[in-house]
């Protein structure tokens, strides 16, 4: 894959820099993702040391037999342990295959808006196994990072559209996001793959932008693009990966591709691989009309969308039937 499809952004330059410093950094982020979708940002000022704390509290919990962890199981959607078998994200591309082979932990956003039935769908509370103590106050440090974090991208990506640069963020005074601590573990845990089952199928996000705290692995993260098909997507230790969903592209007219990506099985020679990763999903409002930009910023005008009706048919789809579990 072309280093100049996913470059590294600093952010220093266009929290610091001068109009013209800011302007060569949204053209960069604007030429990224319209190939593929993807950037790796640095200068982000999350400490390195915070993930990993996380990590090792987490990794604490998912190493637990099956029946300490199931208590904590919920569906797709839900806050808690989303055990083996339970998702399989190509199905939001309407393709057939074995689930997921991961297990993750799930959080999202919990302050309510005052809106029964907004708050009972969205805004409920989180879930905090008894059995990592540890993860409640570094978690709740890293999400407040990663709000910021993301209302900052949000902004450099209107200026890079050449809006007002709070074109996205008038649309997330209260948000919803979801936060997924991800374990992919070796093949002693999950078994040999299926044919075409994948730690994670292939998808795109759903939400406006995602941003990423992964491991490098054999068996790790992939980004499809049309230039290059299936390659390794980039790593950088010092820097996060971050792409857009379908919200935000659908939100540009498709200027901007959805990051389509996803993560390898085990690989054969090292069958006992085991990642982490740290995944944040940013959306907007709940019910946020989401419109196509018109000519020249967009291509295409899609029928403008109910953002959380659109999300919610989006996480249904990827949860897999009971009875197949």
């Amino acid at each position: 894959m072309a280093p100049s499809q996913i470059p590294v952004i600093d952010l220093g330059p266009w929290r610091s820099g001068g109009p013209e410093a800011r302007a060569r950094t949204a053209a960069r982020v604007d030429e990224a993702l319209r190939a593929a979708g993807f950037l790796l940002v640095a200068g982000h000022g999350v400490d390195p040391a915070l993930p990993a704390r996380i990590r090792e509290a987490a990794g604490r919990f998912f190493r637990l037999p099956a029946s300490a962890k199931a208590p904590y199981a919920v569906r797709v959607g839900g806050r808690g342990w989303l055990g083996p078998g339970a998702e399989a994200n190509s199905y939001a591309e309407g393709a057939a295959s074995p689930p997921d082979l991961k297990e993750s932990w799930s959080f999202a956003a919990e302050d309510p808006t005052g809106i029964p039935s907004v708050d009972a769908e969205w805004f409920v509370p989180n879930v905090w196994p008894a059995e990592a103590p540890q993860l409640r106050p570094l978690v709740t440090e890293y999400l407040r990072r990663m709000r910021s974090l993301s209302d900052e991208l949000l902004e450099l990506l209107a200026v890079a559209l050449g809006l007002a640069e709070d074109h996205f963020t008038r649309h997330t005074s209260h948000p919803t996001w979801g936060f997924n601590l991800n374990w992919y573990p070796g093949t002693e845990v999950v078994g040999a793959p299926l044919p075409g089952q994948f730690r994670i199928g292939a998808h795109t996000d759903f939400g406006t932008v995602t941003v990423l705290d992964r491991q490098p692995g054999a068996g790790g993260l992939q980004i499809h693009t049309d230039a290059d098909g299936w390659q390794d997507a980039p790593y950088d230790p010092a820097a996060l990966t971050v792409n857009i969903g379908d919200l935000m592209a659908r939100w540009t007219g498709d200027r901007w591709r959805a990051g389509r990506h996803r993560v390898l099985p085990p690989p054969a020679d090292t069958p006992s691989e085991e990642l982490i990763s740290l995944v944040y999903f940013y959306e907007c409002d709940p019910h946020t009309r989401v419109e196509s930009l018109p000519a020249p910023v967009g291509r295409i005008v899609h029928e403008p969308v109910d953002s959380h009706t659109y999300l919610r048919a989006k996480l249904d789809a990827i949860s897999v039937p009971t009875t197949q579990e």
